[in-house]
């Protein structure tokens, strides 16, 4: 019997104080992109629409270079399933019409939503985006027309999600919450994080946690909102993009602040496009910003633009695919306890898998071929994927 010195009795008494800390993971399949559409623009074919218009813009030799074999799964995936995730939008995309016009396109778009989700052709999520609650004004017509669409909707669809833009204080976030208990059911909203108050408060705390607790469970995810949130840090027009270092330090605050709570991150938009003359430019620089996204652990972001779609399905599926090899070695090493030249921690593991998920869910990978790369078929991945230790 070994000796020691600590009193149990006492010990125990000490270590009660502590709570033991809940991490959750992100359930189920998270979008590339979020595709922003002015609810007064959208119709029944809009999401066919975007694919056709994407692949029509397609000229390989204005892309930047892509792996082997990159270029055909984009075209595929553009003919499949061209919107992964789509927010009809009645704030800054859609402007401010008379209120007649507003409530009939409220309307009009729950009755288009549901005549998709009878015909099975909805994209695999969406949602709306409705106005802030800047003002009394915003607030006001903002909550009629979500009253409207969800009243018009009827039966809300797993997945749906509502998205609060231009937060600026928790008692936003509270108040919108027990507005959304009154709809009944288990509503979810996004925030949208594009102001200085929603990343650090007036007294110089981190305002984020404060949102997702205030959310009480109803947060699902935090949109950064480039331009914004640049303008807010007082930056000129020209160093309003996604690069710049204010950009970076608001998703680091994202991260840590939504790190363990299974919040969802997304990236902001480019309003470079692809179009006309500047086709190239457009494409250089969105596929360019979407690679430095996913380097930077942002699997999301947002697209503008029928043509962004091309360079947003190229450098998803270009950064999965060549990472394949080095990635599921480690993964199938760290499972087999083998010992190399990398020593992988769980956490490492549980990354590497979240990630071969994510490839396979956009259709970047097959589930064949990272089974046999890993080793590891998608239940076992699923598994790695949220053990804690």
């Amino acid at each position: 019997m070994y000796r020691t010195s600590l009193p149990p009795e006492e010990v125990e008494r000490l270590t009660a104080r502590l709570s033991t800390v809940e991490r959750s993971w992100p359930v189920g399949r998270q979008p590339v992109h979020t595709c922003y559409v002015p609810a007064g623009r959208l119709i029944g074919s809009t999401v066919d629409d975007w694919g056709r218009e994407a692949l029509e813009s397609i000229e390989p030799e204005l892309l930047p270079d892509l792996p082997d074999g990159v270029l055909d799964r984009v075209e595929a995936k553009l003919r499949r399933e061209p919107i992964e995730d789509l927010r009809i939008d009645f704030e800054d995309g859609y402007g401010a019409p008379e209120d007649d016009v507003e409530d009939m396109d409220a309307e009009s778009t729950a009755h288009l939503v549901s005549r998709w989700l009878a015909e099975d052709t909805a994209p695999p999520s969406f949602g709306v985006r409705i106005k802030s609650f800047d003002t009394a004004e915003l607030r006001e017509r903002g909550l009629r027309t979500l009253d409207i669409f969800l009243t018009a909707l009827e039966d809300v669809p797993p997945g749906f999600v509502i998205t609060l833009p231009k937060v600026t204080s928790v008692e936003q976030v509270e108040v919108f919450g027990e507005i959304l208990d009154l709809f009944g059911g288990d509503l979810k909203f996004e925030i949208q994080v594009e102001t200085t108050q929603s990343v650090v408060d007036s007294s110089g705390r981190l305002a984020i946690p404060q949102f997702i607790e205030a959310g009480h469970g109803r947060v699902t995810g935090l949109h950064f909102g480039t331009y914004d949130y640049t303008a807010g840090c007082g930056l000129s027009a020209a160093q309003q993009h996604l690069a710049h270092g204010a950009c970076d330090f608001a998703r680091h605050v994202m991260q840590v602040s939504a790190a363990g709570t299974g919040v969802r991150l997304s990236d902001g938009s480019t309003n470079v496009l692809p179009v006309g003359d500047g086709k190239q430019h457009g494409w250089e620089t969105h596929y360019r910003l979407v690679r430095r996204s996913l380097e930077h652990g942002f699997y999301q972001g947002w697209d503008l633009h029928p043509a962004q779609l091309v360079t947003r399905y190229a450098a998803v599926y270009g950064f999965y695919r060549e990472g394949l090899a080095a990635d599921a070695a480690r993964l199938k090493s760290y499972v087999q306890h083998v010992s190399g030249g990398v020593l992988d921690e769980p956490a490492t593991a549980r990354a590497l898998s979240s990630s071969f998920l994510r490839a396979v869910d956009c259709g970047a990978l097959d589930p064949e071929e990272v089974q046999v790369a890993t080793g590891l078929d998608e239940p076992a991945l699923r598994s790695l994927a949220t053990r804690s230790s």
